[in-house]
């Protein structure tokens, strides 16, 4: 490795240490706000793994996330909740590849269209089932607290950040990048397009899963308008082009201020959340069509341009 990788290496590492640290400087409130980033940040990221090199726009998190959700929900009273977590990641790692082998040859609104009405499918059948059974909902009950979901979660993103890192220097990552630069050219070049993206999709997947199942202790009572809301995959690709999907740590600028902003809205406007989130992605991508890492490297470009001609 580089020198500028050890150093990005050490300051990560200190940043997440920092995090850790919040259970024991902040209050209630800043704890929730705390594992509320942290939840974004490992959906936003995953997200960003696939989406960002690739250029397909994943709605599928609420699918993959209320998955891990009911995967806790169904099995905290059989299995240890540290098997749990894990096993949501492997059902998730494994319905991102049947649903990539499927659809991932489809392009544009298609594969959007696709994983929007994946959530949904999943949904109204996990509602089925329950009417079936007579049961509306279920209630997730144990001893774990806001501090013990907190640490999970970093230490989750801390993962996922390894996961993308390992990736951008793997053969893979140079795969995934010819591929969002030209599918085709990628293809008669002899790169495996759907190998590549079934992969990366099934890390998404599999990221999502666990954080849903990491948190269904939080919600102690979990039915499927809760777990499968889409709401939760228009945030999450809403904070990734907020924040840019042109570096690793890109999603992340996004989540931390949509977070605050997006507390105000719920508070001040229950009722026009909806409409407010269209409005909000609106913006970033008339505004910010390359997000805040984006227009760094503007701001960045031209100040290096002006230094070169003065």
């Amino acid at each position: 490795m580089t020198t500028t990788e050890y150093r990005n290496l050490a300051i990560g590492a200190a940043l997440f240490i920092l995090a850790a640290c919040l259970p024991f400087v902040g209050g209630a409130y800043l704890l929730t706000i705390g594992v509320t980033i942290a939840m974004y940040t490992v959906l936003a990221t995953s997200w960003a793994l696939f989406s960002g090199p690739t250029h397909y726009i994943s709605l599928a998190t609420a699918a993959f996330f209320g998955l891990g959700t009911y995967t806790t929900g169904l099995g905290f009273e059989h299995l240890d909740y540290w098997l749990l977590v894990p096993l949501a990641a492997i059902l998730g790692a494994a319905l991102a590849a049947i649903v990539g082998v499927a659809t991932l040859r489809l392009s544009g609104v298609y594969f959007v269209i696709f994983t929007l009405g994946l959530a949904e499918l999943i949904r109204q059948l996990v509602t089925w089932g329950q009417n079936v059974s007579g049961q509306k909902g279920l209630y997730v009950l144990t001893d774990l607290t806001e501090v013990h979901i907190y640490w999970q979660l970093l230490v989750l993103a801390a993962l996922v950040y390894l996961t993308g890192w390992l990736i951008g220097r793997s053969r893979l990552g140079f795969a995934l990048r010819i591929i969002g630069d030209d599918e085709e050219v990628a293809r008669h070049s002899g790169i495996n397009t759907a190998r590549a993206k079934v992969l990366l999709f099934m890390v998404s997947g599999a990221a999502a899963a666990a954080t849903g199942a990491i948190l269904a202790p939080r919600y102690i009572y979990i039915e499927p308008a809760l777990a499968f809301t889409p709401m939760l995959s228009f945030q999450v690709v809403i904070m990734a082009l907020l924040g840019g999907t042109g570096r690793l740590w890109g999603p992340v600028v996004g989540v931390i201020p949509f977070t605050f902003l997006w507390e105000a809205i719920s508070a001040s406007f229950p009722n026009q959340t909806t409409l407010l989130l269209g409005l909000c992605f609106l913006a970033i991508v008339f505004i910010l069509p390359k997000g805040f890492v984006g227009l760094l490297t503007t701001i960045r470009t031209r100040m290096n341009a002006r230094e070169a001609f003065s």
